[in-house]
């Protein structure tokens, strides 16, 4: 007989998890939601094949186990890192039925699979924070954000500009150039697009800017609104523009519309973008 509470079960795409990470995490499930949340981590996320959690086989397998499992309502990425897209094919091939009624959240690394599962159909699919995020200060917040959002979809959890009456998606800079042109690739056509950056140098968002805004079906957006960009390092000799200018720039040369910031970036006031239309 399945539960009544929401039940969510954690898996990491890339990078491993540390065991003190699930720990805390469970340890404020059992806090602050009593019995209305159960978090599972599979397994897979303490697995460690030098930089991934497990080898591809095995990050995939633990994503379609958690995916496919119809007991669990949301699949939730534990941190990003890197190898989402090592897995990308093996996952969207097998998908099944109870896959594209889940709710999937993560961001950073993971993207490039969220795009993916997006493009295959699934619905219920967002941007927003990690179970490694407990990690950063004011982390719990972040943790608790997430799972109020699976659990309801609470306005005060979304980015400002989500609605019901336009379609949206988010990104991380680095990871949306490369995946475009890939069959991870989703059809942005008529999205308001966000996008974030960490620890890239000016220079390495100014060329990826170029790329995603010469990218044929980019240019299909409504529009690009620009999120957090923390850690740059510093560049020598200093760039000659900050990263809202390079990213209205890019957009002028394009012919895509600026629409302004967004409430999104790699810490923990990471507010949660679903893909497509926001919740009703």
């Amino acid at each position: 007989m399945r539960s009544a509470r929401l039940r969510v079960g954690v898996v990491a795409p890339g990078s491993r998890i540390e065991p003190e990470v699930s720990d805390r995490v469970l340890a404020l499930v059992n806090a602050a939601f009593d019995e209305l949340v159960e978090v599972v981590f599979h397994p897979q996320c303490h697995l460690a094949w030098g930089h991934f959690a497990g080898t591809d086989e095995a990050r995939a397998a633990a994503f379609l186990e958690i995916a496919n499992d119809e007991t669990f309502d949301a699949l939730w990425v534990g941190r990003g890192g890197y190898g989402a897209c090592r897995i990308g094919a093996a996952v969207i091939a097998g998908l099944k039925p109870a896959a594209r009624k889940k709710a999937y959240l993560g961001y950073s690394d993971a993207g490039a699979l969220l795009g993916a599962l997006y493009k295959a159909g699934c619905t219920r699919v967002a941007h927003g924070p990690m179970a490694a995020d407990i990690k950063r200060a004011g982390g719990d917040a972040a943790v608790k954000r997430a799972l109020r959002y699976l659990m309801d979809g609470s306005p005060d959890t979304l980015e400002a500009s989500v609605s019901t009456d336009h379609r949206s998606a988010a990104y991380n800079i680095a990871i949306l150039s490369q995946i475009l042109g890939t069959p991870l690739q989703p059809d942005l056509a008529g999205h308001v697009l966000m996008l974030e950056e960490v620890s890239e140098y000016m220079y390495r968002i100014d060329r990826y800017m170029f790329h995603i805004t010469h990218d044929a079906d980019i240019r299909k957006v409504a529009g690009i609104r620009l999120g957090r960009c923390s850690n740059v390092p510093d560049n020598e000799p200093q760039f000659a523009q900050t990263e809202e200018e390079i990213v209205r720039h890019w957009c002028a040369v394009a012919g895509i519309p600026w629409l302004g910031r967004a409430d999104i970036g790699h810490d923990a006031a990471n507010k949660i973008v679903p893909f497509g239309f926001g919740p009703r």
